[in-house]
This record gives C-alpha cells, sequence and structure tokens, in this order.
C-alpha cells in the first residue's frame, strides 16, 4: 500500500471510531474495543459508511485476517451479551440474591443458588454458561429470566462457574461440571434440594459440556454419581456435539477457538464428542434445544438420531434466530413467558421431573 493510500485509510479509520462496530469506549459492560490494525483491516474492506458496514462484513469477513475475524465476533457476542443484560434486568430482579457456594478450591469453582420457598424439597436445575470454553462466567453468561423462572416453577436453580481453557482442559471442565453437581447433592437436605429429581443445562460450550456428562459416565462417576443421579439433560444451541465434524463445518472464525479446546488429536477430539457417546448408557432424558444455525441445526439432529438409537429419549426443540444474534438471544430470553422456547422447556421440565 502506498503512502497515500496509508493515509486514507488511517483517516476513514478515525472517520469511524464512533461506530457501534468499531467503537473505542466500553459501555455498559460490553466488551474491548477492536484491535487498531483490525478496525483499519474493516475500513479498508467494507469503507466508513456505518449503514453498509454491517452488511459488507456478513458478506465479506472471510476477507478478514483470521486474527480480525476472532477479534470481531468476540465483540459482536459481548455487544449481545451487554443487551442480554439490560434486557433481563427487570426480570432478573424479582428473584433474590443467591447463595454464593464454593464447591473446590480454585477460584472459578463456585455456584449460585437460588432456593424457592417452602417445606418440600425442590428439584434442581443446574445450569453451565458458555463462553467458548475459554471465557464467560455465571455472572454474565446467563439469561436473567431463568433464576426468577425456575423458582416460580418451583425449581431450585444453580449457575457454576467452571475453569477455563487455557488454564484447564475440556476435560476437567467437564470434571467441575460433575463436582458441582455432587456438591449440590451431598448438601442436598441442608439446602432444600430433592436429589432425586436433578436437570443439568448449558448454553454453547456448556450445552457441549452437560452434553458429555450426560452421555459419558467417567465424569460423574469420578465425583461418586451416575447417571441415575440425573433425570435430564437440556443442552441450549450447542454444536460440537460431534467435535471434529464441528470443527470442518465451522470455518476459519472459530479454527482458532476449537483447536485450543479440543486440539488437534483424532482420538481426543472422538473422546469429547458426546455424539460418540451417545450409544448408551446417557442419561434418561434429553430436549436439545436450538436456532437456526446450519452448524448447529446439523450438530443437534446428528446427536438426536445417536440419542434414539441408543434408546434414549430425546426432543428436540427448534425456534427462530440465526447467527450469532440468534444464538446469544436463546440464551438471553429463555425463561421469559413470551420467548418460543420457554414454554416447551416447562413442559419437558414437568414431565421429566414428574410435576
Amino acid at each position: 500500500m502506498n503512502t497515500a493510500a496509508k493515509t486514507l485509510t488511517i483517516l476513514a479509520a478515525a472517520a469511524v471510531l464512533a461506530t457501534p462496530i468499531l467503537a473505542q469506549q466500553r459501555r455498559g459492560g460490553g466488551s474491548e474495543r477492536l484491535p487498531e490494525q483490525c478496525r483499519a483491516e474493516i475500513v479498508q474492506l467494507c469503507g466508513s459508511d456505518r449503514s453498509q458496514m454491517r452488511t459488507c462484513l456478513r458478506e465479506k469477513a472471510a476477507e478478514l485476517s483470521d486474527g480480525c475475524r476472532t477479534a470481531l465476533r468476540e465483540r459482536m457476542g459481548g455487544r449481545e451479551g451487554a443487551a442480554g443484560r439490560r434486557a433481563g434486568a427487570a426480570a432478573a430482579s424479582t428473584a433474590p440474591a443467591p447463595q454464593l457456594l464454593a464447591y473446590g478450591s480454585d477460584p472459578l469453582q463456585g455456584l449460585d443458588l437460588w432456593v424457592p420457598e417452602g417445606t418440600e424439597p425442590a428439584p434442581l436445575v443446574l445450569f453451565v454458561h458458555g463462553g467458548g470454553w475459554k471465557r464467560g462466567s455465571k455472572d454474565n453468561a446467563m439469561g436473567r429470566a431463568m433464576p426468577a423462572h425456575m423458582m416460580e416453577q418451583g425449581y431450585a436453580f444453580a449457575s457454576i462457574d467452571y475453569r477455563l481453557v487455557p488454564a484447564a482442559t475440556v476435560e476437567q471442565q467437564a470434571a467441575d461440571v460433575a463436582a458441582a453437581l455432587a456438591y449440590l447433592l451431598k448438601r442436598a437436605d441442608e439446602l432444600g434440594i430433592d436429589r432425586s429429581r436433578v436437570v443439568l443445562t448449558g448454553h454453547s460450550a456448556g450445552a457441549h459440556l452437560v452434553a458429555l456428562v450426560g452421555t459419558d459416565e467417567r465424569y460423574l462417576k469420578a465425583a461418586g454419581l451416575s447417571f441415575a443421579d440425573i433425570d435430564g439433560v437440556m443442552p441450549n444451541d450447542g454444536a460440537a456435539y460431534d467435535v471434529a465434524a464441528q470443527m470442518k463445518q465451522a470455518g476459519p472464525m472459530m479454527k482458532g477457538t476449537y483447536e485450543q479446546a479440543f486440539g488437534t488429536d483424532p482420538a481426543r477430539q472422538k473422546a469429547l464428542s458426546p455424539t460418540a457417546h451417545a450409544t448408551a448408557p446417557n442419561a434418561p432424558a434429553f430436549l436439545l434445544i436450538h436456532v437456526q444455525r446450519e452448524d448447529g441445526v446439523a450438530q443437534n439432529k446428528a446427536l438426536a438420531e445417536a440419542l434414539r438409537r441408543a434408546g434414549t429419549a430425546v426432543e428436540i426443540g427448534s425456534f427462530p434466530g440465526d447467527g450469532l444474534r440468534g444464538h446469544a438471544e436463546i440464551n438471553r430470553k429463555l425463561g421469559e413467558p413470551d420467548y418460543p422456547a420457554t414454554p416447551v422447556m416447562d413442559a419437558w421440565l414437568a414431565k421429566v421431573f414428574g410435576a
């Protein structure tokens, strides 16, 4: 690029720094600014007309560098998360403050627990957040309507943190899910939990983790539990149930995330694939909910077919929503009464719990 072109690029970048996509300032807990080099790449590719930028990026994102695509995806995910926190604030305000409990010695081995008032022990729904196995937390990666909604249904609700990649492995994350459940069930009487009625659920990477724990019993057994301790599993818009297939279909934007989490060894990828473990035994019942992402639809269909071949009860809930926006929305809005997936979830939970 000659000097004049470089100057034009820099000036164009400066002109669009205030756009929603490229803004430097963090707002309302949003994600960090894009790197300067990435902002310049986007301006060079799409120009400075903010009305055209989103359309351009949807069509030409593959022409950006790998690092810029990853940074852009993470930023937009952060914006969706911030929007979700704002939209869910009203619902969250109806839930009391949770109990803060530690199920292990690591700072990330903690959980929030809500238990409805009453004399009878409450069925437990345990939620595992997403974040590409490397980020997210129980504080910012969960739909804010869920705690209050679960309590209204008469259920206890736990949202857990777990150790993150690269400091921990995905195997250790699945072990954390099982350990958190074992911790709660061991103290079920004092906490007001019905240990005989338990469902695991999670979104995105969390969907993968609960599906793995629900199909590969080794994680539960290591924590002193078994499939007999779980009544059902509800993965929410996961797309890594067959890791190798997902890595081939997902494209270069997510390549680094998947390789960091699952490595390049086919044997390890298979060992971390719920679809490969779904030949039985499994947790007794599954509800797979998803939006209309091409890879997610394919992955949910394949997992459902594998579970059915094994004789495991499985239902699928398919809901509107495309791309990252839909992926974020099904997590953010689940539990809101007017969101289409909420009554489907409620009916399935009532059936599984025998309510």
